[in-house]
Protein backbone atom coordinates (compact mmCIF):
# COMPACT_ATOMS: atom_id res chain seq x y z
CA UNK A 1 0.00 0.00 0.00
CA UNK A 2 1.04 3.17 -0.93
CA UNK A 3 -0.36 5.34 2.04
CA UNK A 4 1.05 5.45 5.41
CA UNK A 5 -0.23 6.46 8.22
CA UNK A 6 0.14 10.57 8.91
CA UNK A 7 -0.26 11.23 5.22
CA UNK A 8 -2.46 14.03 3.76
CA UNK A 9 -4.69 12.63 1.47
CA UNK A 10 -7.94 13.63 -0.87
CA UNK A 11 -10.79 11.69 -1.33
CA UNK A 12 -11.52 11.32 -4.80
CA UNK A 13 -14.86 9.94 -4.29
CA UNK A 14 -17.93 8.85 -2.13
CA UNK A 15 -19.88 11.39 0.03
CA UNK A 16 -16.90 13.50 1.21
CA UNK A 17 -15.54 14.32 -2.33
CA UNK A 18 -12.97 16.89 -2.40
CA UNK A 19 -12.26 17.16 1.08
CA UNK A 20 -8.60 16.82 2.82
CA UNK A 21 -7.71 15.05 5.74
CA UNK A 22 -4.93 12.63 7.31
CA UNK A 23 -4.67 9.53 7.95
CA UNK A 24 -5.21 7.96 10.93
CA UNK A 25 -5.23 4.13 11.09
CA UNK A 26 -4.50 1.61 7.92
CA UNK A 27 -6.72 -1.73 7.38
CA UNK A 28 -4.60 -3.55 5.01
CA UNK A 29 -5.87 -7.10 5.32
CA UNK A 30 -9.19 -4.81 4.06
CA UNK A 31 -7.30 -2.22 1.83
CA UNK A 32 -8.86 0.36 3.62
CA UNK A 33 -7.57 3.57 5.41
CA UNK A 34 -9.23 6.02 8.39
CA UNK A 35 -9.02 9.29 7.51
CA UNK A 36 -9.91 11.90 10.08
CA UNK A 37 -12.37 14.12 9.62
CA UNK A 38 -13.79 11.90 6.48
CA UNK A 39 -16.78 9.39 6.20
CA UNK A 40 -18.33 10.20 9.90
CA UNK A 41 -21.13 7.98 10.95
CA UNK A 42 -23.71 7.99 13.99
CA UNK A 43 -22.81 4.68 16.29
CA UNK A 44 -25.54 4.07 18.60
CA UNK A 45 -23.84 2.68 22.02
CA UNK A 46 -25.48 1.13 24.92
CA UNK A 47 -24.02 2.64 28.11
CA UNK A 48 -21.44 0.34 29.92
CA UNK A 49 -21.62 1.23 33.56
CA UNK A 50 -18.40 2.31 34.84
CA UNK A 51 -17.04 3.28 31.65
CA UNK A 52 -18.88 5.15 29.63
CA UNK A 53 -22.24 7.10 29.05
CA UNK A 54 -24.71 5.88 26.32
CA UNK A 55 -25.69 7.57 23.78
CA UNK A 56 -25.33 8.34 19.51
CA UNK A 57 -21.36 8.57 19.30
CA UNK A 58 -19.96 10.22 15.81
CA UNK A 59 -16.77 8.59 14.52
CA UNK A 60 -14.79 8.28 11.29
CA UNK A 61 -15.59 5.10 9.03
CA UNK A 62 -12.60 3.36 7.45
CA UNK A 63 -12.68 4.56 3.60
CA UNK A 64 -11.74 2.62 0.64
CA UNK A 65 -7.60 2.97 -0.39
CA UNK A 66 -8.60 3.28 -3.97
CA UNK A 67 -11.10 6.37 -2.91
CA UNK A 68 -8.45 8.43 -1.74
CA UNK A 69 -5.09 10.15 -3.50
CA UNK A 70 -1.94 11.00 -1.71
CA UNK A 71 -1.35 14.92 -1.45
CA UNK A 72 2.48 15.74 -2.41
CA UNK A 73 4.02 17.89 0.41
CA UNK A 74 5.87 20.06 -2.05
CA UNK A 75 3.79 20.64 -4.73
CA UNK A 76 0.64 20.58 -2.97
CA UNK A 77 -1.37 18.07 -5.47
CA UNK A 78 -2.93 14.80 -5.30
CA UNK A 79 -0.23 12.47 -7.29
CA UNK A 80 0.34 9.32 -8.28
CA UNK A 81 3.42 7.38 -5.93
CA UNK A 82 6.53 6.32 -7.60
CA UNK A 83 9.52 4.75 -5.74
CA UNK A 84 12.89 5.37 -6.45
CA UNK A 85 16.51 3.76 -5.02
CA UNK A 86 18.83 6.37 -3.39
CA UNK A 87 22.61 5.54 -3.73
CA UNK A 88 22.40 4.03 -0.16
CA UNK A 89 19.87 1.14 -1.20
CA UNK A 90 16.97 2.55 0.89
CA UNK A 91 13.48 2.88 -1.11
CA UNK A 92 11.64 5.72 -0.99
CA UNK A 93 8.37 7.27 -2.52
CA UNK A 94 8.66 9.59 -5.05
CA UNK A 95 5.67 11.95 -6.50
CA UNK A 96 5.16 11.57 -10.09
CA UNK A 97 4.46 15.31 -10.82
CA UNK A 98 7.43 16.88 -9.69
CA UNK A 99 10.14 13.91 -8.60
CA UNK A 100 10.44 14.33 -4.77
CA UNK A 101 10.42 12.63 -2.50
CA UNK A 102 7.71 12.22 -0.14
CA UNK A 103 8.28 11.70 3.84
Amino acid sequence: MKIRRGDTVLVIAGKDQSKRGTVERILTKENRVVVQGINIITRHVKATPGLRQGGRIQQEAPVHVSDVMLVCGSCNRPVRVGYRRLENGSKVRVCNKCKETIS
